[in-house]
């Protein structure tokens, strides 16, 4: 584990995944984060998600997922859950990204110390 992510090890972590979903795609898109979503909610370490679909501005990505887990060790332990059950569905995220012609920036995120 580097440096930063020793800092935080205790503290909540925050997936964001952004998209860039054509509308031809959307449907299959929403599927495919719905089914993981699901999985993910039940999961030890699971605080809370959100699935936000972009309905006005000038921003560049139209969907939006946010999932907090109470600590890095929860995300840890829930990486390898949802490969397997991904290669279990026949899914291949970064084919399916690909074939739709969709765009991803995914990162983890941590909260700022108070100011």
């Amino acid at each position: 584990m580097d440096q930063l992510n020793q800092q935080f090890a205790g503290e909540a972590v925050f997936r964001v995944d952004k998209f860039v979903v054509p509308a031809e795609a959307r449907e299959e898109i929403l599927r495919k984060v719905r089914a993981t979503h699901e999985l993910l909610r039940v999961q030890q370490g699971f605080v809370q998600d959100f699935v936000l679909e972009q309905f006005s501005g000038p921003g560049e990505f139209n969907l939006v997922t946010i999932v907090e887990w109470e600590n890095q060790a929860a995300v840890d332990n829930v990486v390898p859950i949802v490969k397997a059950a991904h290669e279990r569905a026949g899914f291949n995220p970064q084919e399916t990204i690909a074939r739709l012609g969709v765009k991803a920036d995914i990162a983890n995120y941590q909260r700022l110390p108070e100011m």
